[in-house]
């Protein structure tokens, strides 16, 4: 069973009839959001390693019942669900707990109660309802915005966690805009540099450019397809899921032993992608076909066409001018900075003409 479904399953059958019967004025939502694979439905068996198991978030209005509430489920909950122990162990040296299969209660469930606007602004620094501006948008990462949206709510009567999921759904029309130009400026510092080290023999080099062009294309990929891009474990099955024209150009692009056939492969990934560009109608038309690097032997598409359309096509001329760099997730891939929220919103200086 998949994680979300055991989930599911947990609250609907087994944590939300004792709420009914022990806390029948308790308001509350509950959901399966955040960290965690089984959120973004990628999870297997090796995912089991690690945190996973029957759980549920409570939201509370009012976290005064929260003790309580945790005491009665730990004596009322059953000792298994859906095949899995319901108790976990104790965090180990890594903070990691797992599931432990216990005779009787009361069991160590991970029915976690919470406090909305708290969980929200630990997770991104900002509680949505309050107000969440362009400089907001520009300096989360999107696999916190990912992590709020993905999931399941599987009870909410208050609104309030719908509400911050249907404010962060996607982004506003000018901040995609910026989002997808971030990638594409990328791509363009890079796509005449992979061609110049496999012509002096750096075939290593080569490959490693030609890794980070292939990044930037799937990550502009699940952007062209209004998906947040989740960090770099689970970036090739999101894109996988995409059926993208462009997937074994890719593909072949990494597999490649030599520049031409690199070359061949990157020029066909370029084309379908400029291509999926110009089928949004989001800017003037860009011409997507690649041509020499000046007097160079060496095929690009020049991308920095496309950065120019898109950030003439964003409405607030601030914006685009203060965020010509793209968002966060363009400007760092340093996961120690994009999973702690006090140390991205710290680069808010960088937008701040926006």
């Amino acid at each position: 069973m998949r994680g979300l479904e055991l989930s599911r399953r947990f609250y609907l059958e087994a944590v939300r009839p004792i709420l009914e019967c022990r806390f029948p004025r308790l308001e509350h939502a509950a959901a399966l959001i955040g960290n965690g694979s089984e959120v973004l439905g990628f999870d297997d068996e090796v995912s089991a390693d690690h945190h996973w198991g029957p759980r549920v978030q409570l939201f509370l209005r009012d976290l005064a019942p929260a003790a309580d509430v945790h005491e009665t489920l730990a004596d009322e909950l059953p000792v298994e669900f859906g095949g899995y122990p319901t108790s976990f162990a104790p965090p180990d040296e890594r903070g990691t707990r797992l599931l432990v299969a216990v005779e009787r209660g009361p069991v160590a469930h991970r029915v976690e109660t919470l406090d909305l606007r708290a969980y929200l602004r630990e997770l991104i620094g900002v509680n949505p309802l309050e107000g969440f501006g362009v400089v907001d948008w520009l300096v989360t990462p999107s696999q916190r915005l990912l992590e709020v949206t993905a999931g399941e709510v599987f009870a909410d009567p208050v609104g309030d966690l719908t509400r911050v999921r249907e404010l962060l759904a996607w982004y506003p029309h000018d901040v995609w805009l910026v989002a997808m130009a971030g990638h594409w400026r990328q791509i363009a510092e890079l796509e005449h540099l992979c061609g110049r080290a496999a012509s002096r023999g750096d075939e290593l080099g080569s490959r490693v450019i030609a890794a980070s062009l292939v990044r930037e294309l799937m990550r502009l990929g699940l952007l062209q397809e209004r998906r947040y891009p989740p960090y770099p474990k689970w970036v090739g099955t999101a894109y996988a899921q995409l059926g993208r024209s462009e997937a074994h150009a890719l593909e072949r692009a990494l597999s490649a032993s030599a520049w031409p056939e690199r070359e061949d492969a990157l020029v066909e990934a370029y084309e379908a992608v400029a291509r999926r560009h110009a089928e949004l109608a989001v800017t003037e038309p860009v011409e997507p076909t690649v041509r020499r690097f000046w007097n160079r032997p060496f095929r690009v598409l020049f991308a920095d066409r496309f950065v120019d359309a898109l950030l003439a096509a964003v409405s607030d001329r601030k914006l685009a001018a203060a965020a010509s760099a793209g968002t966060i997730d363009a400007v760092s891939s340093n996961v120690h900075v994009l999973t702690r929220p006090p140390l991205w919103r710290a680069l808010a200086n960088l937008y701040d003409r926006a």
